[in-house]
């Protein structure tokens, strides 16, 4: 099974995140969706707060390319995608805590590649995203006519 639509991924790491299905990202306070932030004109997808620790940016990207056995993202060349890890190195390096978070949305797979095939400048800067501590994640899902669903976390392979 296979949802290609990617609004879904956004309200699937949410509800994860505000079930603890997500164990990284589980103790916060606070759950802010499509925050206006950085220096490129950007919303982040889930800004987590809490009156005790630094804030975490949150980045969700859906997952569906399966190529011989392997998952990718993108499965295009993605501007937009290249200036959220961007933004997410700023937050970062400002003290910030920055994840990218993977949502696998596809049932075939069970580990996600930057696609340096597709968008070359996409997985360099992923790399040196991971290089700088922003925070990798990928969680595959359960998907039903019914509902989707956070199933386990998944590796994230950078070469």
């Amino acid at each position: 099974m296979i949802c290609v639509n990617t609004n879904h991924a956004n309200k699937v790491a949410i509800e994860a995140i505000k079930y603890h299905k997500i164990p990284e990202l589980s103790d916060y306070q606070h759950t802010h969706s499509e925050v206006k932030y950085g220096n490129e004109n950007s919303r982040i997808d889930i800004l987590l707060s809490d009156d005790k620790k630094q804030d975490c940016y949150v980045e969700v990207k859906s997952v569906t390319l399966l190529e011989q056995q392997q998952g990718y993202f993108p499965d295009t060349q993605t501007l937009r995608g290249q200036k959220h890890i961007r933004e997410l190195m700023t937050m970062k390096q400002q003290g910030d805590r920055a994840v990218l978070l993977f949502i696998v949305m596809h049932s075939g797979i069970n580990s996600v590649k930057p696609a340096a095939h597709i968008d070359p400048e996409y997985a360099k800067l992923l790399v040196k995203a991971k290089e700088i501590g922003v925070e990798i994640y990928a969680y595959n899902t359960i998907i039903s006519l019914d509902e989707i669903k956070i199933k386990q976390r998944v590796p994230v392979l950078m070469a």
